[in-house]
């Protein structure tokens, strides 16, 4: 069966959880992503930063996002999966979590990110199909 590693888009690029939401944006937008894996001075993951996240956290609440760090908008522990997890698990998360993109761990190494168009691609459409109807359910 698919795993992980073999869907994932490869070498994300982490925004250091003590960088401000400005310069996530502008790495975001020099990548032309809509998600940073935020990562400490450890170099663990912390979290994921959303273009939606930066919207609506920072902007919409009136904060200067010259001033916000990005550690600050990460939420408790990061929903991750294994790099040589299956499909199956991959969509399970995704589904329990409601998450667009995932994380891909190797050990403790942050390895890629599977996004929900990694899954699209990848997989046959009647999965694909639950999965956007979880993701998509209140």
């Amino acid at each position: 069966m698919t795993t992980a590693r073999e869907i994932m888009t490869p070498d994300a690029t982490c925004i250091g959880a003590e960088d401000t939401v400005l310069e996530a944006a502008k790495k975001m937008t020099e990548l032309g992503v809509g998600a940073l894996p935020i990562c400490g001075t450890d170099e663990k993951l912390k979290g994921m930063l959303t273009d939606r996240d930066i919207v609506v956290k920072v902007l919409g609440q009136g904060k200067d996002p010259g001033q916000v760090r990005a550690g600050e908008l990460a939420q408790g522990e990061a929903v991750t999966i294994g790099a040589d997890d299956d499909a199956g698990e991959i969509l399970r998360t995704m589904s329990e979590h409601k998450v667009r993109r995932l994380p891909v761990i190797d050990g403790h190494t942050l390895v890629g990110i599977v996004a929900q168009a990694d899954v699209a691609k990848a997989l046959p459409d009647p999965q694909v199909g639950d999965l956007l109807q979880a993701l998509s359910s209140d």
